[in-house]
């Protein structure tokens, strides 16, 4: 029987790293919702509108994805989508001290909502988002570290 888990993040842009751990989750629960952030009190690069069109063309073709926004806590967004699996993807241990903390705030918030951490390839796992628009802004071939749309997206934020 399939289960459904959420992906939340800002995907701000979305990373070759985001999509392997999307691909992942699909591999284990079936349905994964892409949650985007939509939260105000954040400053983002790209707006939300962008975020999400970036998504849905990064992940189309994906069986058993699907993307959406979400405003508060993702706790109640879960409660919403009637699952209990939130997936978080790690990188490197760098993360992990963040991603516990949210994941036992959640826990203490939700006690039925479980986080399941997954890692991305190791050919991703040094990616991050504000390091990938740091190395676009210089002008770098970031192409084997997105996906095509995000490439020229940001491109065309930082030309001169």
């Amino acid at each position: 029987m399939a289960r459904l888990a959420i992906y939340p993040g800002s995907f701000d842009p979305v990373t070759y790293g985001h999509l392997d751990v999307m691909k992942r989750a699909v591999a284990i629960f079936g349905h994964v919702i892409v949650a985007v952030a939509k939260s105000s009190s954040k400053k983002y690069f790209f707006s939300l509108e962008d975020r999400l069109e970036m998504l849905k063309e990064s992940t189309r073709g994906m069986k058993g994805i699907r993307v959406e926004c979400f405003d508060g806590l993702v706790t109640e967004y879960a409660r919403k989508k009637k699952t209990n699996v939130l997936i978080r993807g790690l990188r490197m241990t760098s993360d992990f001290e963040y991603e516990f903390q949210m994941a036992l705030t959640n826990r203490r918030l939700a006690e039925k909502i479980e986080t399941v951490f997954l890692m991305p390839s190791e050919r991703f796992s040094f990616l991050s988002s504000t390091l990938l628009k740091e190395v676009a802004n210089l002008d770098a071939d970031i192409s084997s570290f997105v996906p095509k749309c995000v490439e020229k997206r940001l491109k065309e934020c930082f030309k001169s």
